[in-house]
């Protein structure tokens, strides 16, 4: 028997760095709501009493970029000086240019269509060179590992109870670590959970740790999971109190681990907020995602990370790597075929076939892009099952 330890983290939406990436993410829709061909590269960054967005957007529309961070920050709940950071009173400067001409040349017109094959799939050359990863695994409902899982589902609850009123001295930062034994690659139990909230200084410590382990833990963790060994922080620190941009700077793409897998699987060479669909750094990513879910889902494997490769300019991907982890019914060999002949993994192709051009990007910058089936992001649906499993048997 193997047994090992995975641990995985969450943050809040009230996190300085998830700030940026909701504040890149909800630039990006605003434009995306009035031009879908739009051209968006968006970063942010935010220390203390400032946000700072840049990057390069080529649009034909306009958007007031001041009033969508004002309005992000205060719906993330900073609104007051002394949470340290208020939205109607903080500094915004924009430094905001058009994409580069040599990259918008590839991105325009793919190398497979210059050179005559006019396939509508080959319109669009991929964003940039690159690779990205999808995983999918049955070890949960949402067939997502176990830790990453319950990291942001404590996360969120995290900021539910805080906006509900339930715990009023809660403020926007918080943290949350799930530590999960496995035992032949299986979960078996849930070892050491922390969070860190931020909240008002006059609450004492005590409080604290029992509204949490009441109003957080209690309500999300799978009991049966739970045991009497299993270890509880709450604060450990002692005192959580300045947090935010005040507490620490923040910047979009910095938490790419929260926002895929956890660690269970690898990650790409690139973050995804602020992004439009022609960077394969996002799009590719949700497609292969949702190729890895299918697999799982159509029972061809119980784990699958599938890894893409593109060149600026070319819509076809470089390469397409599959790997089982040996839980495969087929070879990994044979599941490179099944993607290839059931996942056109070309940036067009994936734009239409998960109908990217549209604004749905702020609400995936909290919480994971990955495993919220209450969202209808399609990269999550199980939709192409029966598809696999009419090629499997016709051709393997």
């Amino acid at each position: 028997m193997t047994k090992y330890f995975l641990t995985s983290e969450s943050v809040t939406e009230g996190h300085p760095d998830k700030m940026c990436d909701q504040i890149s993410d909800a630039i990006l829709d605003a434009i995306l709501k009035e031009d879908k061909d739009a051209r968006v590269a968006c970063e942010t960054a935010t220390t203390t009493g400032l946000v700072l967005v840049m990057g390069e957007i080529t649009t034909s529309t306009y958007v007031d970029i001041q009033s969508i961070v004002r309005e992000t920050v205060r719906d993330i709940g900073y609104t007051r000086a002394k949470y340290g950071f208020d939205g109607d009173t903080c500094a915004v400067v924009t430094a905001i240019n058009e994409q580069s001409p040599d990259i918008a040349m590839g991105v325009d017109t793919a190398k497979e269509k210059k050179e005559g094959d006019d396939d509508h799939y080959n319109q669009v050359g991929a964003g940039d060179q690159g690779i990205v990863f999808g995983y999918a695994s049955n070890e949960t409902e949402e067939l997502m590992p176990m830790p990453i899982s319950l990291a942001h589902k404590l996360a969120k609850r995290l900021t539910d109870v805080r906006k509900d009123g339930t715990l009023r001295y809660l403020r926007p930062d918080g943290k949350t670590q799930v530590t999960i034994e496995y035992e032949d690659n299986k979960p078996v139990r849930i070892d050491t959970v922390l969070i860190s909230a931020q909240h008002s200084p006059e609450v004492n410590q005590e409080t604290i740790a029992k509204d949490l382990r009441e109003h957080v833990t209690d309500v999300i963790l799978p009991q049966d999971w739970v045991d009497e060994n299993t270890k509880y922080y709450f604060n450990p620190t002692g005192q959580f109190s300045v947090g935010g941009p005040m507490g620490d700077s923040g910047l979009t793409g910095r938490k790419i681990i929260v926002d895929t897998y956890g660690g269970m699987a690898h990650h790409g060479g690139g973050a995804f907020s602020g992004k439009d669909p022609t960077k394969v750094d996002r799009s590719a990513s949700y497609a292969a995602r949702h190729a890895a879910k299918n697999l799982v889902a159509a029972g061809l494997c119980d784990r699958c990370e599938i890894g893409l490769s593109y060149a600026i300019g070319v819509a076809k991907p470089l390469s397409i790597f599959v790997n089982s982890f040996g839980t495969g019914k087929y070879s990994d060999e044979d599941l490179v075929k099944v993607v290839e002949a059931c996942f056109d993994m070309r940036p067009q192709a994936i734009i239409d076939r998960l109908d990217l051009r549209r604004p749905i990007y702020k609400k995936t910058a909290a919480y994971g892009h990955f495993g919220r089936d209450d969202e209808g992001f399609p990269w999550e649906e199980v939709d192409a099952v029966n598809r696999v499993k009419e090629f499997v048997e016709k051709n393997l």
